[in-house]
């Protein structure tokens, strides 16, 4: 059906574009004589098919606008709830709180958004004023609840506008909430948005721009709040840290008043006054309250110590007043924390939150911000709708490392890949952390493909390098505010006896898998004990990925088993330093992973140097070399990723083991 078709390109469209929908807000619609076909709750417009709408049967709808619901406010709601679903034909679906709104406009279409530079009009104090001096055909809605008063008082003024101008009104501007727009095709009204947004452009400032430098003390700041924010029972909060020219527009600065308020030259005033803060203190719209509650806080200190202490008070006054912990901290000097039960909560909160920003900016270009009233918040902080779609929004399965951080590094691809995706399936936070660019930020964009509520990033790393792993440590920090475990997995090989050996190619064997081991471990190390001292129920792992070279020797490969002796003797020494720091410490110890590049590579892998080296008796072909190390294997397999992250999760999951090498070699070695 063409029409439908038009209707899912348009929802995408918008959908796809944050000037106009942030996260699942926003809803569209189109209609014939006998049926609405219009976004269901859960579905976001940028991803929408047809299974998405929900189909409801006019003729039910068409009499709600006439029909006297009850005066008691939730017992309306409810009666208007079952009103819908008995019009609902698709059962499975429910419908977009504002249908009854879609169904009443006449337009066989209808796109409700919330465009910022809309918002940013109707958010303000001179918002009905400008309204009518700009858009002087449309019709604006005083700020009303949601649900059934809403329609009501919508449906009412649309007869109103009818029968003063002849015509119904295809704009309606909401206070405090957004727009509607209504066509009789999707090209009319793209071009009825278009205009708007242009229009508006003209009488706003330009936003801040740009990226604006997080405090170094960052790697010591989050992690600590993290934890207050995860201790007693609340469970593993993901934090996404953004510090911008916009962010420290209303958080670095204080001012009594905004300055030359013309487009492309709003300013602060140099005379201090209140924090900016209390601009954006309150929230604009209901959809802010949905994913980010209607409460913030602000913490001001200047040193680490007190950042800590007001982070602290704060936190735990707010969880006891409220029965749940803060989902927006706004830190000078730090930036915008979101607080999210997973990462994808946490973007989401990111997104909302520096969209209500831009609102707030975008206000004072007509008299100032206008956040919602109380009475409105109350409304929405219980209103069952939109505590539906609070639970819709924050669903996510569960896996054995849900809501932890882990780094893996050597993760761009072959065992560290391999490891890296099965603990991403399990619910983990993943940094791939590798030399290798091109391959590494791949790597990290096919787990996103697949993944739930968690995320993977790239961040370019030398473990080898201190400098890089402090970098390492402060961007896994601005991403998720945690880490949770560290997965030492990078190494190299470089086969040869003696007479083949050279001191450079052992200097680079040990360096990576020994020195390296180290640096990573100090590093590590930094961000776990601040985590532990903040929750006494806390744990945090440090994994080698060793080998069973590190259990036994290894002919002709001296320098990597070496180094691989040498990693489990700095395993046991750390384990023996961190445990009272509830850091454990552990090596898992894989037997040969044939199928990856390390063995099969045809140009340089360990087949082709082992063949070459003569570590194999009489093996004439890469066949035979293999054939005579299946077969030193009582399982007669070469090990995996899967075997060795099942070792990982073990790892993780107890609390009463540190400073072990775990094999995983198929009984090809047996610890006496």
């Amino acid at each position: 059906m063409k029409q439908i078709e038009d209707l899912i390109a348009i929802s995408r469209k918008f959908g796809q574009d944050s000037r106009f929908v942030i996260a699942g807000g926003g809803n569209t619609s189109y209609k014939n004589e006998d049926k609405l076909w219009v976004k269901a709750s859960g579905h976001a417009l940028a991803t929408i098919t047809e299974d998405g709408f929900a189909v409801l049967d006019r003729a039910l709808l068409n009499g709600m606008g006439e029909k006297a619901y009850s005066d008691d406010t939730v017992v309306r709601e409810e009666q208007v709830k079952n009103d819908l679903a008995i019009a609902c034909l698709t059962k499975d679906r429910r419908p977009s709180v504002e249908t009854s709104l879609h169904n009443c406009m006449g337009f066989a279409f209808v796109v409700h958004l919330h465009p910022t530079l809309v918002n940013g009009l109707m958010c303000s104090v001179n918002a009905e004023t400008a309204c009518k001096e700009l858009f002087p055909e449309a019709l604006y809605i005083e700020y009303t609840d949601p649900g059934y008063t809403l329609f009501k008082k919508v449906y009412d003024r649309i007869k109103a506008y009818k029968a003063a101008n002849g015509k119904e009104p295809q704009v309606i501007f909401l206070q405090n909430h957004g727009i509607f727009v209504g066509g009789d095709t999707t090209a009319e009204i793209e071009g009825i948005y278009s205009e708007i947004i242009c229009k508006l452009e003209g009488k706003v400032a330009a936003l801040p721009e740009g990226d604006t430098a997080v405090s170094e003390t960052v790697t010591d700041v989050v992690p600590a709040i993290r934890q207050m924010l995860s201790r007693s029972g609340r469970g593993l909060k993901t934090l996404k840290v953004t510090k911008n020219a916009l962010v420290d527009f209303f958080i670095e600065g204080r001012f009594d008043r905004l300055s030359d308020q013309t487009a492309g030259s709003l300013s602060l005033s140099k005379c201090p006054g209140k924090s900016g803060f209390e601009k954006i203190a309150k929230p604009f719209t209901p959809d802010i309250i949905v994913y980010c509650k209607s409460a913030y806080i602000f913490i001001d200190a200047v040193s680490d110590e007190e950042i800590l202490k007001q982070a602290e008070e704060r936190i735990e006054a707010f969880a006891s007043e409220r029965g749940y912990t803060p989902k927006v901290l706004l830190i000078k000097g730090i930036g915008l924390v979101a607080v999210g039960d997973n990462s994808k909560n946490a973007q989401i909160i990111t997104d909302v939150f520096t969209d209500a920003m831009k609102v707030a900016f975008y206000a004072q270009s007509f008299g100032g911000e206008h956040p919602m009233e109380q009475e409105w918040i109350d409304f929405i902080d219980n209103w069952e709708v939109e505590n539906y779609r609070r639970k819709v929004a924050s669903s996510a399965s569960k896996g054995r490392v849900e809501g932890r951080t882990i780094i893996v590094t050597g993760a761009a691809q072959g065992f560290g890949e391999g490891i890296a995706r099965e603990l991403m399936a399990q619910g983990a936070n993943i940094v791939v952390a590798d030399l290798n660019e091109a391959t590494g930020e791949k790597t990290a964009a096919s787990f996103n493909e697949k993944a739930g509520a968690n995320k993977a990033i790239f961040i370019k790393t030398n473990v080898a390098d201190m400098a890089s792993l402090h970098n390492l440590m402060k961007e896994t920090i601005l991403n998720f505010g945690a880490l949770d475990a560290f997965v030492s997995n990078a190494g190299v090989v470089r086969a040869g006896g003696l007479d083949v050996m050279t001191p450079e190619n052992f200097e680079f064997v040990t360096k990576i898998n020994y020195e390296a081991y180290f640096f990573c471990a100090k590093a590590a190390s930094h961000i776990m004990k601040i985590e532990t001292a903040w929750d006494p129920e806390y744990f945090a792992d440090i994994i080698q990925v060793n080998s069973k070279s590190g259990l036994r020797g290894s002919k002709a490969n001296f320098a990597y088993a070496g180094g691989k002796f040498g990693g489990i003797g700095l395993t046991q020494s750390f384990a023996l330093e961190l445990a009272p720091y509830r850091v454990k410490v552990n090596s898992i110890c894989p037997g040969n992973y044939y199928d990856g590049p390390l063995w099969s590579n045809p140009e340089n892998g360990l087949f082709i140097q082992y063949l070459n080296a003569g570590k194999v008796p009489g093996a004439k072909t890469v066949q035979d070399v293999k054939d005579y190390y299946l077969a030193q294997v009582p399982m007669r397999k070469g090990c995996n990723p899967v075997d060795v992250c099942k070792a990982i999760l073990y790892a993780i999951d107890q609390t009463g083991e540190t400073g072990q090498a775990i094999p995983v070699t198929g009984g090809q070695v047996m610890l006496a």
